[in-house]
C-alpha cells in the first residue's frame, strides 16, 4: 500500500483494510467540509492525540476522560488550528504535566473515526482523530481538569484497563511500527 499525505496532517502509510478506509473517510471529510479543522458538531471534525509512551516504550500514559468516564489516549479539539501535529504534542503537554515529549516519526500513526456521544451542549457527531506517536522524556504526570486521573499502563495490561478498539490499536501497531521507523 503506497504512503500518501494531507496538508496540515502528515503522511501515513495505511497497512490495513481499516487503515485504508480511515484514511479515505479523513481525506474525504477534509475535502468537502467547510472547516475541518473547526469545532462544528454538526458536520464533525478533525481532533489530534498523542500516544505517549514511557521512556522504556512498555507503557502508555492514559486519561481518564473527565466527561467520557473512560480511559483514552491524551489529545482534543484542533479549534481552528490546521497543524494536527502540533495539536496533539500541545494537548500532550497540556493533560499530562511532562516538561519534555518527543515525537517519534514525523509519521502519523493512526487514524481513528469514532461517534461523540449527545450532551446537553452538543449533538453527537464524529471525531476524526489522527493519532501520533510520542516518548516522555521528563517530567511527573499531573492531570489537568480535563480528567480524573492519569496512569502508565503497561501494554501488557493495556486490555484490562480499556476495551476500546481505538486504544488497542496502539498494542496492535506498535511492534511494527517500531521495527520500520526506530
Amino acid at each position: 500500500m503506497s504512503s500518501s499525505s494531507l496538508m496540515g496532517i502528515g503522511c501515513y502509510n495505511p497497512q490495513t483494510a481499516r487503515d485504508c478506509d480511515m484514511w479515505q473517510r479523513l481525506q474525504d471529510f477534509c475535502a468537502s467540509a467547510p472547516q475541518p479543522f473547526g469545532r462544528d458538531p454538526q458536520t464533525g471534525h478533525v481532533t489530534g492525540s498523542a500516544f505517549v509512551m514511557s521512556w522504556d516504550m512498555q507503557s502508555v500514559l492514559l486519561t481518564h476522560h473527565r466527561k467520557l468516564g473512560r480511559w483514552f489516549q491524551l489529545g482534543g479539539h484542533c479549534d481552528g488550528i490546521a497543524d494536527v501535529p502540533f495539536v496533539a504534542q500541545k494537548e500532550a503537554y497540556e493533560e499530562s504535566g511532562l516538561t519534555r515529549i518527543k515525537r517519534m516519526s514525523e509519521w502519523v500513526f493512526d487514524v481513528d473515526i469514532h461517534e461523540i456521544p449527545e450532551t446537553a451542549q452538543e449533538a453527537a457527531h464524529l471525531h476524526f482523530d489522527v493519532r501520533y506517536l510520542f516518548q516522555a522524556e521528563a517530567g511527573k504526570i499531573s492531570a489537568s481538569e480535563e480528567s480524573h486521573s492519569l496512569a502508565w499502563v503497561p501494554l501488557k495490561r493495556l486490555a484490562e484497563v480499556t476495551g476500546s478498539p481505538g486504544v488497542l490499536v496502539l498494542r496492535d501497531k506498535l511492534a511494527p511500527f517500531l521495527q520500520r521507523h526506530c
